[in-house]
């Protein structure tokens, strides 16, 4: 079975390029903790184009948190500003990648906010 974060990322390399990535650029790696073992995804994003692999490199940013967590943003469940302020998520380096990454997340299925209402209202 695929996890959350597994098809998220696919996706993202399956695309190739993504028009919400088009001002950045750089790398950015994600380290996903849980217990002794990290699991690793790299970005590379120029201008839109984002390459994906799990490679264990340097990065202009370094995200980590729990693979639950990250299953939780992928999906839409949690978002990852507010995982960041509560201390559920670490950054180092360039937090403007994580703010782009944070772009191409869903929303909220269950959001009740004015975006939601709007979509819903009635045309007249």
């Amino acid at each position: 079975m695929v996890d959350a974060t597994t098809r998220f990322f696919e996706d993202l390399d399956r695309r190739g390029y993504d028009p919400l990535l088009d001002k950045a650029s750089g790398t950015l790696r994600l380290d996903l903790h849980q217990g002794a073992q990290t699991t690793h995804w790299l970005l590379r994003i120029d201008r839109g184009q984002v390459r994906v692999s799990q490679e264990d490199q340097d990065a202009d940013t370094v995200i980590g948190t729990s693979p639950e967590l990250f299953d939780d943003l992928a999906t839409g469940r949690e978002h990852g500003i507010a995982a960041l302020l509560r201390g559920d998520m670490t950054v180092t380096g360039n937090v403007r990648l994580l703010v782009q990454l944070e772009r191409l997340f869903p929303s909220n299925p269950d959001a009740r906010g004015p975006r939601r209402r709007f979509a819903t209202q009635e045309v007249r």
